[in-house]
């Protein structure tokens, strides 16, 4: 079975004047719609989360050129100035929602910037965004006890299947960050795939759980967006981000040693 590599494009905020705490992840509106002009005039195919996943389980042929589009956490702007583009390109997403996050029941809103709420979650659901979980309140999961992570995963789940009529059936580890533990519990959680970071192309081989996607950023220009579409000198444009990826690693890893070590320290 062909294990095509397919670009997964991670957003965050789409903003003309993002929060302080969301600018680096952030594209102004006009920087999003080249972007999605480019994949337009490229000839790629966007699928969602669970369109690219459901093709690599049951072995049926990924269309041209594949593409993922994603938006973590539940920004306004996704609804504001990515919905509009999206639509008039007639191309599916996925966003990950971080449901204690979101304005209205269920949250505060108390996001870095101004978030979503559940109105503008189901437009966009209905306009053919998927929409999957990224935990109730954002933590690294990872670093969570048995019985937080499990809380975390039920709550999210249960309020994105309450709000939107069905169970989400993906999710996207907030940060990145996961172990074979979080996935386990992702997995048992009722998710059929989990995409985290990586910034390097997802492959079948990875598994449905640990699906790589790549970051798109203010700094991202037009060139190394290209690059991003056709998987080229990753490893030269992400290699700063590698390097701090491992060293918190290790950090991450020593934390879990402490609780090991102290029984119930979080």
């Amino acid at each position: 079975m062909s294990d095509v590599p397919v670009p997964v494009l991670m957003y965050h905020s789409v903003a003309t004047a993002p929060d302080a705490a969301t600018r680096a992840l952030s594209v102004t509106p006009r920087t999003f719609a080249a972007q999605m002009a480019l994949v337009a005039g490229l000839g790629l195919t966007p699928l969602t989360t669970a369109g690219l996943a459901d093709r690599w389980r049951s072995g049926r042929p990924l269309p041209a050129r594949p593409v993922l589009i994603t938006f973590d956490d539940g920004y306004e702007g996704v609804h504001r100035h990515a919905l509009p583009v999206l639509a008039r390109h007639g191309f599916p997403a996925t966003l990950f929602v971080c449901t204690g996050w979101l304005r209205g029941a269920h949250g505060t809103g108390a996001g870095p910037d101004t978030m979503l709420d559940w109105p503008q979650v189901r437009e966009l659901a209905a306009a053919g965004v998927e929409i999957g979980g990224h935990s109730h309140t954002h933590p690294q999961l990872d670093q969570l006890p048995d019985g937080a992570l499990c809380a975390e995963l039920d709550r999210c789940t249960r309020v994105l299947t309450g709000e939107l009529g069905a169970a989400p059936l993906s999710f996207a580890y907030p940060y990145g960050y996961s172990s074979r533990r979080v996935r386990r519990a992702v997995r048992d959680a009722g998710y059929a795939q989990a995409l985290a970071v990586g910034n390097t192309l997802a492959r079948r081989r990875q598994g449905p759980y640990a699906l790589r996607r790549v970051t798109v950023r203010r700094a991202t220009g037009p060139e190394e967006f290209r690059r991003l579409l056709e998987g080229r000198a990753l490893a030269r444009d992400f290699a700063g981000d590698r390097v701090l990826t491992k060293g918190y690693a290790l950090v991450r890893r020593a934390r879990q040693v402490r609780r090991q070590v102290i029984p119930g320290r979080v």
